[in-house]
């Protein structure tokens, strides 16, 4: 069951990781306003902190496995 929801965890992750890719290539930078890249840079915030945090439980999912 952890290694069914570490997985799924993990391939969310990736899906996100790929979308952030995709987005970043389809505009220049120079074609943003200071509106969108302040929301850009928001969003990202907020999607970092939340990466972390899986990754932190996934850790500790992981930890308690072996103990």
């Amino acid at each position: 069951m952890q290694d069914e929801r570490t997985s799924v965890a993990l391939a969310r992750i990736e899906n996100a990781l790929s979308r952030i890719e995709t987005a970043s290539t389809r505009l220049p930078a120079s074609e943003f306003d200071n509106e969108e890249l302040a929301r850009l840079r928001t969003a990202h915030q907020t999607l970092r902190g939340r990466v972390e945090q899986a990754v932190s439980q996934i850790d500790r999912l992981l930890a308690g496995q072996e103990a």
